[in-house]
């Protein structure tokens, strides 16, 4: 006989892991006060600085309709797919830089008329303190990903042109970030490519656990006033050595 997986959540959770702590599944209720949810602000400083320091990312675009120009498997069209691409964070507006290379599989799609989306995510330089181990294997993740911040980008693609990206040094930008990427740059002798920028228009933030940070949508007003000094002036989860979660205290307990 089958059981609904939600049947049995109430006895593995009881059975298996030691109690979370409150609200780790939930949002505090609005009357409590000894919980402190960054506003849609403090999130905004958050995600530019996450901006600027992570700059690969993914790009999710849909496939068009089939085309004789491309092969492919049949019935893709509409489907999405995301790709690792490099951006930089090179524009105070937060708009990111992108090198689109024609060929590229995200830029065709855009070209055919797919939106497009970029999927960011904050990876911690330092792990959590004492975490290693917990699982006792080597292959354990030294973090909690789950309670990092990452946030997806809505827009679109707009050209810049030569003029504007020699005024505002954003090759040399870009480069400096990316120093491999000079291989496929404009002019380059194997693939046609050029400079965009990834308009934002929506984003959509993801803080960490909803008992300490905030989930949901961040006012573009709110993302594009975000000074670089705010962002230069935070430090975010184990971007220095210390970070330390509430699932390193109790992960040894757990019997999996």
């Amino acid at each position: 006989m089958l059981f609904p997986l939600f049947s049995l959540l109430p006895l593995a959770a009881s059975t298996l892991i030691p109690s979370p702590p409150q609200h780790i599944l939930s949002n505090p209720a609005l009357h409590e006060t000894t919980f402190k949810i960054p506003t849609t602000y403090e999130s905004a400083v958050q995600a530019r600085r996450v901006l600027n320091l992570t700059p690969i990312g993914t790009l999710s675009t849909v496939f068009p309709s089939p085309s004789t120009l491309e092969q492919r498997p049949d019935g893709l069209a509409g489907v999405p797919i995301g790709l690792m691409d490099y951006f930089a964070d090179c524009e105070s507006s937060g708009d990111p830089t992108v090198l689109a290379v024609n060929i590229a599989t995200s830029f065709k799609n855009v070209a055919a008329g797919s939106n497009i989306s970029l999927s960011v995510q904050w990876t911690p330089p330092y792990p959590s303190k004492g975490w290693i181990g917990s699982f006792g294997s080597k292959k354990a993740l030294p973090y909690s990903s789950a309670n990092l911040p990452r946030f997806a980008l809505l827009g679109y693609l707009e050209k810049i042109e030569d003029e504007e990206v020699q005024a505002k040094g954003l090759q040399k930008c870009f480069t400096k970030v990316h120093p491999d990427s000079k291989w496929w740059q404009p002019g380059n002798p194997i693939h046609e490519s050029g400079w965009v920028r990834l308009v934002v228009q929506n984003v959509y933030w993801i803080g960490g656990f909803g008992d300490r940070a905030y989930i949901g949508w961040i006012p573009i007003d709110e993302w594009r006033n975000v000074t670089r000094k705010e962002w230069q002036d935070i430090t975010l989860p184990g971007e220095k050595k210390g970070l330390k979660e509430w699932a390193v205290d109790t992960m040894g307990q757990w019997e999996l």
